[in-house]
């Protein structure tokens, strides 16, 4: 089966006009032994089913953060299904017959791009979609991690840099733009009022990280997801419990958890974070170990659930800094 990719980049023509019919997306529940064609069928009906009166562009979001972006920018013109939902982990998500029915039947599929969702390619193709590709990530300046032994690896995890965010929303403005010409106008609107609070946000962490004591700016966390934010804001990334900018990478053996421990009782860093895409079993074994406070977990690769203090993308920032900034300033 040939792979069809339509990458859409900051300033692309218009390519795609056609929208589904659709109402809520809600992703039903995919019984045991449902084939990929069963499901193609019921995600088809419901999607011409709920439309009502109004034609939404089907938008197809790899996982919530990105998921919250598109909504914010689509607004009521956009129907979103996100694949990774709030609190999943992208690094090991499994595809399966409902998500490739729901790309078969989307106009949009936005990404993150930068490796971050491994199995994409190989769903996009088996499903046969024909959507367009927005990659948020274009035009990102990237940085890479240290993944040992002299390795690096590219660092996905762009949004925890907030002007990143800003970039991000400016390529889903225009892949929004691309796929439905007609509403460019809007897709713009609301694009430059939400970069207006994504300013604001960028601010915001500023003001807070600056009442943290410089020497005391260091941050330990479960994988290698903080980079972004340490270059902006100005912190010092000590280590990480799995070594790697992904969640896939196996425990570390106890010999790198000792050193580790070392590291962190050398720097003298009063605390360390785990997150909430990550199992908190290992961060408290560290804490204990080196004898440092447990921060509050903090949302990485993944928005909070519904009614969470991190379940909108702007939610997340202003709560990741607030604990943050709780637990080193003093």
């Amino acid at each position: 089966m040939s792979w069809l990719f339509h990458t859409v980049r900051i300033g692309a023509a218009a390519l795609v006009a056609a929208a589904l019919l659709i109402g809520c997306a809600q992703r039903p529940p995919q019984t045991a032994g449902e084939s990929a064609s069963t499901v193609q069928a019921q995600v088809s009906a419901e999607l011409r089913g709920r439309g009502g009166s109004g034609q939404r562009l089907a938008v197809v979001a790899t996982f919530s953060i990105l998921g919250d972006m598109v909504q914010n920018v689509g607004g009521e013109l956009v129907e979103v299904t996100t694949l990774v939902g709030p609190g999943g982990d992208a690094h090991t998500f499994e595809p399966t017959p409902a998500d490739s029915a729901r790309l078969a039947e989307a106009s949009v599929v936005v990404e993150n791009g930068l490796e971050f969702e491994p199995w994409l390619d190989d769903l996009y193709a088996a499903a046969g979609s024909h959507a367009l590709r927005v990659i948020a990530s274009d035009g990102v300046e990237t940085i890479t991690t240290n993944s040992g032994a002299g390795h690096s690896e590219l660092d996905p995890h762009i949004w925890h840099d907030v002007q990143n965010a800003m970039v991000m929303v400016a390529n889903i403005r225009d892949g929004l733009a691309a796929a439905d010409p007609t509403n460019a106008a809007v897709y713009q609107a609301n694009a430059d009022a939400y970069t207006a609070q994504l300013q604001e946000l960028d601010a915001f962490v500023q003001a807070q990280v600056a009442e943290i004591p410089q020497e005391r700016r260091k941050l330990i966390t479960s994988h290698d997801t903080f980079g972004y934010f340490a270059h902006r804001y100005g912190f010092t990334i000590v280590g990480s419990a799995l070594g790697s900018a992904s969640t896939e990478t196996a425990d570390p053996a106890a010999s790198d958890i000792a050193a580790l421990v070392e590291e962190i009782r050398a720097s003298g860093v009063p605390a360390i974070f785990a997150e909430n895409v990550a199992n908190p079993s290992l961060m408290q074994t560290i804490a204990r170990e080196a004898n440092v406070q447990l921060g509050p977990p903090l949302y990485t690769d993944a928005l909070g659930d519904a009614g969470s203090d991190g379940s909108t993308y702007i939610e997340m920032i202003r709560s990741n800094t607030a604990a943050i900034v709780s637990v080193l300033k003093e």
